[in-house]
């Protein structure tokens, strides 16, 4: 046991951890309350390694909005627009598909697509462009929709959800993003999402999609308005789903960004905050392989930081981020994927490609076999820097 673990009030959690055993919500709360954020780091890192070894990943993605028009009004979204606003859009299939063409040119094994609730596109709109993307390479994997979207797209096709998942996967559609969970609790979702789906709609598309054997991610958005009870009970929540279907890939939580929208928050998630949450996720989250540091949220930075308190995962290059952004965030909006080697090696990981499933596609042992090695996916960026990195 380590110096800041052998001083610690945290000292009973962590012979749980050790011990392989399960922590209880009140544990979770515990640490959540604790300032102890060298010994939450430990015990977060522990149960990390214990998974993933010395390992962390990051993929080789590019996000793509197809329109932030929304006939929902969130009030916590920067990005959803009315059709009367000039700063709306919506892409056609092809300008999907242009966007798609440039990003395979430099390796990207993944596609994350998501929009607003759009008022008028019709389900084949849907349909037809994970067709059309899949055809550019049937190896591209297609992670689209939120749990919203689905229930959305479902009203569109007039059918069941589970029948519009069928569909959406005989076109393409290999996996659901996690966005739009927020915080499961009633109170809190009505406060930040009036006229969202609830928490139980949200956990049944994915329970439903996990059913058909298929997988996803899941999110939490912290730093608003909820408690730290609120978030105990949302991971509680997700650490349910996962026992009864084994269907998350990853967890990937949120920190909320607070400019340009409805919620008055005083004092938004500090870099603090942001790695002990992730550090209890890790932690509680025991049937969870996966904990990203969503660096679009954190900046690079502190999301190499967390590799250190039970994070796993950077999440993606991404090329092109609009909905953090409109929300403030002042990260870039892509890392090339020599940074991404780079962040991992310096706290001394080693660095993971993976695929959408978290499954590792690359694995960058040692500089100089990174700078030897073939790898048919690499992009010309890291052609140019890997010496550098």
């Amino acid at each position: 046991m380590n110096f800041f673990l052998q001083h610690s009030e945290l000292r009973d959690i962590h012979e749980k951890v050790a011990n392989g055993l399960r922590i209880a919500e009140a544990d979770a709360v515990r640490l959540f309350q604790s300032k102890d954020v060298n010994a939450l780091g430990a015990i977060a890192n522990l149960a990390c390694q214990r998974k993933n070894q010395n390992r962390a990943s990051y993929i080789v993605n590019r996000y793509i909005n197809y329109s932030n028009y929304c006939i929902l009004s969130c009030q916590f979204c920067a990005f959803a627009r009315k059709k009367r606003d000039a700063d709306g859009f919506q892409h056609t299939v092809e300008e999907i598909v242009q966007k798609a063409r440039e990003a395979l040119s430099i390796g990207i094994t993944e596609l994350h697509i998501v929009g607003g609730l759009h008022p008028s596109l019709p389900f084949r709109y849907y349909t037809d462009m994970l067709k059309a993307l899949k055809s550019l390479d049937a190896r591209l994997q297609l992670k689209c929709f939120t749990a919203i979207e689905i229930l959305h797209l479902a009203w569109l096709a007039k059918k069941s959800v589970k029948e519009t998942l069928l569909e959406l996967r005989a076109a393409g559609l290999n996996s659901l993003t996690g966005g739009g969970a927020e915080i499961f609790r009633k109170e809190v979702r009505s406060a930040i999402a009036k006229g969202k789906e609830s928490a139980e709609e949200y956990l049944d598309v994915h329970r439903t999609w996990h059913r058909m054997g298929e997988r996803s991610t899941c999110t939490m958005l912290y730093g608003h308005v909820e408690s730290l009870e609120d978030r105990v009970d949302h991971l509680r929540h997700l650490r349910e789903l996962q026992d009864e279907t084994r269907g998350f890939s990853g967890f990937v939580p949120l920190p909320y960004q607070p400019e340009n929208n409805k919620i008055p928050v005083n004092t938004p998630p500090t870099g603090f905050d942001a790695l002990r949450t992730i550090a209890v996720s890790r932690i509680y989250l025991d049937n969870f392989d996966h904990i990203t540091a969503y660096w679009i949220g954190l900046g690079l930075k502190l999301a190499q930081v967390a590799l250190s308190y039970g994070a796993d995962d950077l999440h993606g290059t991404i090329v092109e981020e609009k909905i953090f952004h409109m929300a403030g965030a002042k990260s870039p909006e892509l890392q090339t994927e020599a940074e991404m080697i780079k962040a991992i090696r310096e706290v001394g990981r080693v660095p993971v490609q993976r695929n959408t499933f978290y499954e590792p596609i690359k694995v960058w042992e040692t500089p100089a076999a990174a700078a030897t090695e073939s790898n048919p996916s690499r992009s010309p960026v890291l052609e140019a820097n890997l010496a550098t990195a």
